[in-house]
């Protein structure tokens, strides 16, 4: 068990930023991610083990007092023997009364020991717990740089004026002069039309005029 631990701690507690910093430029979100999964995978079983340990402890506990309680009953069922000068009796209630006992003592000893051994195996996992909230946290800080570099990426093709990026800026500029001839135009036939629908009432007053005259 001490083994799978330490393969454990040893997989939580690489340095997993070297990776990042040698495969980053790449994909660094995709690669975080996938080192993320394998942490969660091997914290859900540090959870398991320790559920089991839980479990393990309460049968520990539960053999330990039963074999104390006979071992306190034998007792007395020896002494009541002894008293009674029923010495066949007094052995064999003194024999099963050695027998508890011994029992009780080792159960005292594995309960001791997997007590530690819990107590070691939650101090692991909230450290595993702590390290993997971290690399969440710096997940988040590697997807926010990502998206800004995204973005300067992109404005700074569209806005770039040189020859190599095609002038790209100059489909701005020449999107704003179609713009401003459009809006000449729309302007020069609104006024053409106004001008056009005055001149054809005063022409149609004036033969109205003359045809009455």
């Amino acid at each position: 068990m001490a083994n799978l631990f330490s393969r454990i701690k040893n997989s939580i507690e690489a340095d997993f930023h070297d990776i990042l910093d040698k495969k980053e430029q790449k994909n660094p979100i995709v690669l975080l991610n996938q080192y993320l999964r394998e942490c969660e995978h091997e914290t859900e079983k540090v959870r398991k083990l320790l559920e089991r340990q839980y479990l393990l402890n309460g049968e520990f506990t539960k053999e330990f007092n039963q074999a104390k309680s006979l071992a306190d009953k034998r007792k007395r069922q020896a002494e009541i023997a002894s008293q009674a000068g029923e010495t066949e009796l007094y052995n064999f209630a003194q024999q099963e009364h050695s027998h508890y006992e011994a029992r009780a003592e080792r159960l005292e000893e594995l309960r001791n020991e997997a007590v530690k051994q819990l107590d070691e195996l939650e101090r692991k996992y909230e450290e595993m717990k702590h390290k993997l909230k971290d690399m969440h946290i710096r997940r988040m800080e590697l997807m926010g740089k990502e998206n800004v570099s995204r973005a300067n990426h992109r404005m700074d093709k569209i806005l770039q004026t040189n020859d190599e990026t095609n002038s790209a800026y100059s489909r701005f500029e020449e999107m704003e002069t179609y713009l401003d001839r459009l809006e000449h135009q729309v302007n020069t036939n609104y006024h053409r039309s106004t001008i056009d629908a005055k001149i054809a009432n005063l022409e149609q007053e004036m033969n109205k005029a003359e045809s009455h005259s």
